[in-house]
């Protein structure tokens, strides 16, 4: 997982299927030197523990070289994103309306993390199968941008 080096475009991940997939196109196409945000579902964390988060993509991931960055989605929910930064996550989106968002934001930097206040555009892989070669094709020309 990097977390430091310029991002590319996001991709929103339900599973680790989803994952894996992106993360093929993304050694295919991705330019070297960028990362490639992995952005879970809007408000996951409401129903996805950080902890699952985290394991789905250390399945999905095994042993690539493609640099990513697993980022979980808490919606307004300060608790959820509090406790994915205790959990290890590296990167939270939780909505700038949230009041506790300048307080997470501290302490997000201070664990080394990323906190976003909104999350980026990005490519669903919702109804994208394994093994399908349009599948494929639109995630590759998505990460071309």
């Amino acid at each position: 997982m990097e977390s430091s080096s310029p991002l590319s475009r996001a991709v929103l991940v339900h599973d680790a299927a989803g994952m894996a997939l992106a993360l093929a196109a993304a050694r295919e196409v991705l330019p070297a030197g960028l990362t490639l945000p992995l952005l879970s579902a809007p408000g996951a964390a409401h129903w996805l523990s950080p902890r699952l988060f985290l394991a789905m993509v250390a399945q999905a991931s095994g042993g690539t070289t493609v640099p990513f960055l697993p980022v979980l989605d808490c919606g307004m929910a300060a608790g959820h994103a509090l406790a994915a930064l205790r959990a290890g996550c590296p990167a939270l989106v939780l909505s700038a309306a949230c009041p506790a968002f300048p307080t997470l934001a501290s302490a997000a930097a201070e664990c080394g993390a990323q906190l976003w206040p909104e999350a980026p555009e990005a490519l669903d892989t919702a109804g994208l199968r394994p093994g399908d070669p349009w599948a494929g094709a639109r995630l590759r020309e998505w990460l071309r941008g």
